[in-house]
């Protein structure tokens, strides 16, 4: 008598994704669909088929979604963030959650770095004057980090990649996570954000978006800095209050920002008021804007995969046994 097959643990993946995925999924007897252009009106007709879902940033994920999806059991998310998941709905249905901060969390320690330098150091004000024919030595005079108080706001894995590097430059990095963390460094305190805010002169926003910290970092908190401040964001735009930078950058309260990340990421729908914003940052001297890159590399693209397929190993042995 020969036995049936076992059903097939079946992937549907919607968004783009590095070419590694597929092997890793099928080396552990995973059917995969590779779907990255497939419209995200047609996803809910294909879900009934399949256990687990691999997405980015095409969709949101919400309880009508789910509810074409009987028998999913693992939703991926190919990164870090989660603001894209609607509150509670995973866990309504039972289905698993897995990310990947893991995957990209050095590469946003060397952006933030790297957005602090320049900074500091203003590189891209004198690539700009260059370009232009100008050569002024002078007016590019910049900062050192060494002797400088560096705040973190969430010391998770991003914070703590950011602070790692921070290792080797003779500064003093003071972190403040809501939640119990540990703190693997010896050369940074966990400290409260009142602290942070007495002593910092570069805050660094590691947080990730929640309804609870939508706009954490306001006018209130920045007024709070007994230091002119740096501000870094490499966490997402919702956490920080835009007008609020805005405005104390003209207040001189903040001396310059750095931001990988904005408060409305799709530049062609930006209300008045957000594009007056932008507008504003984009011809301030002491500002510097990326899209959204700073866990954006080669290494990051295929470590999510791993990360990824790891811990779906995991799942699905503690599922066989």
């Amino acid at each position: 008598m020969t036995l049936a097959n076992p059903t097939p643990f079946r992937c549907l993946v919607i968004d783009l994704m590095h070419e590694s995925l597929m092997p890793m999924l099928e080396n552990l007897d995973v059917e995969v669909t590779y779907l990255p252009d497939v419209k995200k009106e047609e996803v809910p007709g294909l879900l009934p088929g399949y256990q687990m879902l691999v997405v980015r940033s095409k969709m949101r994920i919400t309880a009508d979604l789910l509810k074409s999806a009987p028998k999913l059991e693992i939703l991926a998310r190919a990164g870090a963030g989660v603001d894209n998941i609607d509150d509670g709905v995973l866990e309504a249905r039972n289905i698993t959650l897995i990310n990947a901060p893991e995957g990209n969390r050095d590469a946003v320690g060397d952006h933030t770095l790297g957005l602090l330098l320049a900074l500091f150091r203003k590189i891209t004000q004198g690539d700009r004057q260059i370009r232009q024919g100008q050569w002024l030595r002078e007016d590019n005079r910049g900062e050192e980090i060494g002797g400088k108080t560096i705040g973190l706001i969430g010391y998770g894995h991003m914070g703590k990649s950011f602070a790692k590097l921070l290792m080797g430059f003779d500064c003093n990095v003071l972190a403040y996570d809501h939640q119990p963390v540990e703190n693997p460094y010896p050369h940074v305190r966990l400290t409260s954000l009142a602290e942070i805010q007495e002593k910092a002169q570069v805050l660094s926003l590691h947080i990730p978006y929640t309804k609870e910290n939508h706009h954490y970092v306001d006018e209130a908190v920045l007024s709070g800095f007994q230091n002119s401040l740096w501000l870094l964001n490499t966490a997402r735009g919702e956490v920080l209050n835009h007008a609020a930078l805005v405005q104390a950058m003209k207040a001189g309260k903040v001396l310059g920002a750095a931001l990988d990340v904005l408060e409305n990421e799709k530049l062609k729908t930006l209300n008045p008021a957000q594009q007056e914003r932008l507008t504003y940052l984009m011809q301030h001297p002491r500002v510097i804007l990326t899209p959204h890159i700073a866990g954006w590399t080669q290494e990051s693209y295929v470590r999510i995969n791993e990360v990824l397929t790891s811990k779906l190993k995991a799942y699905l042995e503690r599922k066989r046994f």
